[in-house]
């Protein structure tokens, strides 16, 4: 029996594999994660002694004391959650490099047939038809090397998925990976969050005056850890898939609102101090103008020598100048106030609340964000009803102070922004 080409047109398949078998073995993967994360549900029970008493749970507990069972039938649930997540990211990639393909087949088709048509018009001494011949077949060509671009794309996300489902599958027990493999595991699955965490501690630091360090110095450091994170977690599919489950499926899980909180937080947290940058450069021209023309007058009565040595050190002064202009900026948007304190919102009664509770929340903010990459640390922490008592007090804070903060620093650095530039 001859089996056709799935791209006949292209004479090769450039994104092999089957979108229902990866559909099914992710429905798979995502069953089995369930029932394991309900068997350590039932095993955490069983050892609190909710489930069972008497003389025989008493004997079972001491056997499971200490035992791997709850901890590998967790980290088994984490492991083959991860696998399915990758699967699942996988199968709409797949999709994707397959729809793109059949584009391509068609595109090939025209192209032959028009390498064709031109082939049977072309005459024995026709410079035209010798033209017409070499475009079609330029044509073709390119649509064969836009395939062959895809089929390495498709390859090269085919391994960087195989790559995300074997880390999960190292933590797969009984393989127990050592110290520095946990790690590096940990470090790399919650880097966005230690980020964060970071920012919002030197946050705590600048706002309680607990080091030397200037403030503005640890504002600006704050608005480029959080700056970070925020690419990380946009350049991350499993936290678009999750954001884009939630708002557009309603699938607003504890995960979601953990991707959307985490987000949210950083845009907020870097746009201060990515304010502060962009103003205090716009406003260095106006402080280096002053000397500018000296400048100019100078170097007439100057050796050639000379005027290299000036031009270094003006370059020396320039950039000190942008840098103490920067610093001047950071300095005044770290000290702005929340927009809810302006004398226009409310006019101005809602001042004495915020000041109130300013500090409290930032201390609240850090406090979570450590506490969120501790769970992800020590398995005692983790827990869901953790995880939703965290949401339910960065939502408010988020939207209520931070967001408030935000503004009122970026009201700050706009203000007059423009007649600088």
């Amino acid at each position: 029996m001859t089996v056709t080409p799935p791209y006949p047109h292209l004479g090769f398949d450039p994104t092999p594999g089957s979108t229902d078998l990866v559909r099914d073995l992710h429905r798979r993967l995502s069953g089995c994660a369930k029932e394991m994360e309900k068997a350590h549900a039932k095993v955490g029970k069983l050892m609190d002694g909710s489930y069972w008493e008497g003389d025989a749970a008493v004997a079972f507990r001491e056997q499971l004391e200490g035992g791997p069972l709850p901890l590998n039938l967790k980290n088994g649930a984490h492991s083959v959650d991860a696998a399915a997540r990758q699967l699942d990211l996988w199968a709409g990639e797949l999709g994707e490099f397959q729809r793109r393909a059949r584009r391509l087949d068609g595109e090939a088709e025209a192209a032959r047939a028009a390498l064709r048509r031109a082939q049977d018009h072309e005459g024995p001494a026709s410079d035209r038809a010798d033209a017409r011949v070499a475009a079609a077949q330029d044509d073709l060509d390119g649509v064969l090397k836009r395939a062959r671009s895809l089929a390495a794309e498709h390859e090269e996300t085919a391994r960087e998925r195989a790559r995300h489902i074997g880390a999960a599958s190292r933590r797969l027990a009984p393989h127990e990976p050592d110290t520095w493999d946990r790690f590096t595991d940990w470090l790399g699955d919650n880097l966005p969050d230690i980020l964060s965490a970071c920012a919002a501690v030197l946050g705590v630091i600048a706002l309680l005056g607990l080091t030397a360090v200037a403030p503005w110095m640890l504002f600006l450091a704050a608005g480029v850890l959080s700056g970070m994170a925020f690419g990380l977690r946009v350049s991350d599919p499993e936290v678009l898939a999750s954001l884009n489950d939630g708002f557009t499926k309603g699938e607003l899980d504890l995960d979601f609102w953990g991707n959307a909180l985490g987000t949210a937080g950083d845009f907020l947290g870097m746009l201060p101090g990515l304010g502060a940058v962009a103003k205090g450069a716009m406003k260095a021209p106006e402080l280096m103008s002053a000397t500018a023309a000296v400048a100019r007058e100078t170097d007439e009565v100057l050796t050639l020598g000379e005027k290299i040595a000036a031009a270094g050190v003006r370059a020396g002064t320039s950039i000190r100048t942008v840098g103490v202009s920067i610093r001047t900026e950071a300095a005044a948007a770290e000290g702005a106030v929340s927009v809810l304190s302006h004398p226009r919102v409310f006019g101005g009664r809602l001042a004495p609340i915020v000041e109130k509770i300013d500090k409290p929340a930032t201390v609240l903010g850090a406090g979570t964000a450590v506490y969120g990459v501790s769970s992800s640390f020590a398995d005692t922490l983790d827990n869901d009803a953790a995880k939703t008592v965290t949401s339910l007090l960065d939502g408010p804070r988020t939207l209520g102070v931070d967001a408030p903060a935000t503004m009122g620093a970026l009201h700050f650095l706009l203000r007059g922004a423009g007649e600088s530039t």
